[in-house]
């Protein structure tokens, strides 16, 4: 009887942070191997799936473990598992990986741990990764902009209330283009995830802008029939 692969839960893990120049930027965390293969090569945060565990609890605990991150957004992102995503080994060594996608906040992303082994790279300008984990960005990436049109997933990068700068600087940061302020204003009125608290941002030089939330009872993004298998699992943490 041939053997199973093994399997392992990896995490893209989305952050936005200020660049040289003060504009905010996608980046995300990696770790580097400090074992064959690819020793020495920085790679997305990870490790095995435990026999009695969840994947998405693997997922939180590899990230916590690597980062001391705990995200405002996890979703179960793809399986990857060619034959070559570790060129030169043994078959029987394959591993097959389930990939979350986290989000988590500047405040809280400056409170992760750093070191000569784990850091930020900017999303875009990634060198080399080990295995496929230049494919798996590719692909995080690619749903993130895509659902960011049509989701709130800003939220999982901003606090509980925003001005609309605020938030139009997030789709600026994801999206890698500047957006027109009125039409971004007409958009997210017209979206209705978005509503006002009545109350305005203090501190500020001018006129105090409005501060918005999201509407609660609408979820980060639509998971269809596994919203209630997901809530079920999160009663129990």
């Amino acid at each position: 009887m041939s053997e199973a692969p093994a399997l392992a839960v990896s995490t893209v893990i989305f952050t936005l942070r200020p660049d040289s120049t003060g504009c905010m930027k996608l980046a995300l965390a990696l770790v580097k191997r400090i074992r064959k293969p690819f020793q020495g090569q920085w790679a997305l945060p990870g490790g095995p799936l435990g026999v009695n565990e969840d994947l998405s609890d693997a997922a939180s605990r590899n990230l916590f473990e690597t980062t001391g991150l705990q995200p405002r957004y996890l979703e179960q992102l793809y399986a990857f598992g060619s034959l070559d995503r570790s060129p030169g080994s043994n078959i029987k060594d394959r591993v097959v990986s389930i990939v979350y996608w986290a989000l988590v906040g500047s405040d809280e992303a400056a409170e992760a741990i750093e070191s000569e082994n784990v850091s930020w790279f900017w999303a875009d300008e990634l060198d080399k990764l080990a295995f496929d984990h230049n494919l798996i960005v590719d692909y995080a990436l690619w749903r993130l902009r895509n659902k960011l049109e049509y989701s709130r997933l800003a939220h999982g990068f901003l606090g509980e209330r925003f001005t609309l700068a605020q938030l139009r600087e997030v789709y600026e940061a994801v999206l890698g283009r500047e957006l027109d302020p009125g039409n971004f204003r007409r958009m997210v009125e017209a979206n209705g995830a978005v509503v006002a608290t009545g109350e305005r941002l203090e501190g500020t030089r001018h006129r105090p802008p409005q501060l918005y939330r999201y509407d609660s009872s609408i979820d980060l993004t639509d998971q269809g029939p596994l919203r209630n298998s997901t809530n079920k699992q999160e009663k129990k943490k």
